[in-house]
């Protein structure tokens, strides 16, 4: 049978509880919406596979992780999304580092139905209307956080939830794969 997964970048801990605490505080001026109780996160990629498969891919993001080397990641202003998206975005310093991890990510999974996030952000709603993102940008009009990225997550959607729960942890680990250079035998 067929799951759905992600894989994404979580934040520290303490972060995970201040915007908890904001999409609370959200949602009392709302009522509830689309991602009040999912945990933030930056998306890296989204995809169906059978449990057999996700061995391969547990596989490869363990490679891959074991390349990667810890960096900070500054969020320091909000933004939207046409489809009613309001979320946190990073400083373009720590864009860059987010979407070169991203990147790298989505190109080793390799799969055909892989669902990729290319802007990094946590969102803090989805879906929201017109009136519901004009009162969130009223709510929170600064924001300065930041966070050690040094792991992605593997995560399982709950189907009965409705919510991804972590299954894997990949630190990075700072070991630069060796490239591979075709050479001559001649």
């Amino acid at each position: 049978m067929e799951k759905k997964f992600s894989v994404a970048i979580y934040p520290s801990e303490a972060i995970i509880q201040t915007i908890k605490v904001m999409k609370e505080l959200l949602s009392k001026k709302i009522g509830w919406y689309n991602s009040k109780n999912a945990t933030p996160h930056i998306t890296i990629c989204e995809f169906t596979l059978t449990e057999t498969e996700v061995a391969k891919i547990r596989t490869k993001l363990g490679r891959v992780c074991d390349s990667f080397s810890p960096f900070q990641v500054d969020l320091d202003h909000f933004g939207t999304y046409d489809n009613g998206t309001f979320f946190i975005a990073p400083k373009d310093d720590s864009k860059e580092k987010l979407k070169f991890v991203m990147k790298k990510t989505q190109e080793t999974l390799r799969l055909s139905n892989l669902k990729k996030s290319t802007d990094p952000h946590i969102s803090i709603g989805r879906k929201l209307t017109p009136e519901s993102i004009k009162i969130a940008s009223h709510l929170f009009t600064t924001i300065d956080i930041n966070f050690l990225c040094d792991s992605i997550v593997l995560r399982e959607l709950d189907p009965v939830k409705k919510q991804f729960f972590v299954t894997d942890t990949f630190t990075f680990n700072s070991n630069p794969q060796p490239e591979f250079v075709q050479g001559s035998l001649f």
